[in-house]
């Protein structure tokens, strides 16, 4: 009988032992979390400042020739041919000052 009341305080122990130690992790998930925050936002600082579209302008001009040659025969069939194709893209953009907003 003795032996009986001694297994169960012995899973007993372990039972609260474990729950001990999963608290613990929960616990630390918190600063572990809150530390790799830090060294990802000390490594975003030492690159930089950084692109951002609200200052960004820009002014583009966009010409596009092109020659076509449609041939429509007997039927309703039509031949497209096109000799020349060129895109031209011509234009600027500037970057304004930047100032982080932390």
């Amino acid at each position: 009988m003795l032996r009986a009341r001694s297994r169960g305080q012995t899973t007993l122990e372990v039972v609260i032992l474990i729950g001990f130690v999963v608290a613990a992790l929960i616990a630390m998930g918190v600063y572990m979390k809150r530390g790799i925050q830090g060294r990802l936002r000390d490594s975003t600082d030492q690159i930089g400042e950084q692109y951002s579209a609200g200052y960004t302008t820009g002014t583009y001009t966009t010409k596009t020739e092109m020659t076509q040659v449609e041939n429509m025969s007997a039927g309703g069939a039509i031949e497209t041919n096109i000799t020349r194709n060129r895109q031209t893209k011509t234009g600027s953009e500037t970057v304004s000052d930047f100032t982080p907003g932390y």
